[in-house]
C-alpha cells in the first residue's frame, strides 16, 4: 500500500526532478480547507499509481522557495512532472478523474 510522499526543498530534486517515473506534486498547506478535502483523493491516486508514478506532497508554508519557483499562486495546486519538467498544472479542487487524466497523459 502506497501513500503520498512528503517532499521538502532538500529532497525535491531527487524525488521529483530526477525521478524516472512521472510525479504528481500536491502543493498544499495545513490551514487550507480545500487542500484537506483533496487529501483523500491524492492518497487514492498514490495507491492507484504505485509502481507506475509517484505522488508527493509539498507544504508551501514550509517550502516557500518551491512555491515561488513553480509559480504557485493558489492552493491546492497539483502539478505533474515528467523528465524533471512540469507538464500539467491543475489549480483548485478537481475531481479524481481530472487528476488521473493529467497523470495518465504523462505516462
Amino acid at each position: 500500500m502506497s501513500e503520498a510522499i512528503k517532499v521538502e526543498s532538500g529532497s525535491f530534486q531527487g524525488e521529483v526532478l530526477d525521478s524516472a517515473l512521472p510525479v504528481m506534486v500536491d502543493f498544499w498547506a495545513p490551514w487550507c480547507g480545500p487542500c484537506k478535502l483533496l487529501t483523500p483523493t491524492i492518497e487514492e491516486l498514490a495507491r492507484d499509481y504505485a509502481g507506475k508514478a509517484k505522488v508527493v506532497k509539498v507544504n508551501v508554508d514550509d517550502n516557500q522557495d518551491l512555491a515561488t519557483k513553480y509559480g504557485i499562486r493558489g492552493i491546492p495546486t497539483v502539478m505533474v512532472f515528467k523528465g524533471g519538467l512540469p507538464v500539467a498544472s491543475l489549480v483548485g479542487m478537481r475531481p479524481k478523474a481530472d487528476l488521473a487524466q493529467a497523470l495518465d497523459a504523462a505516462m
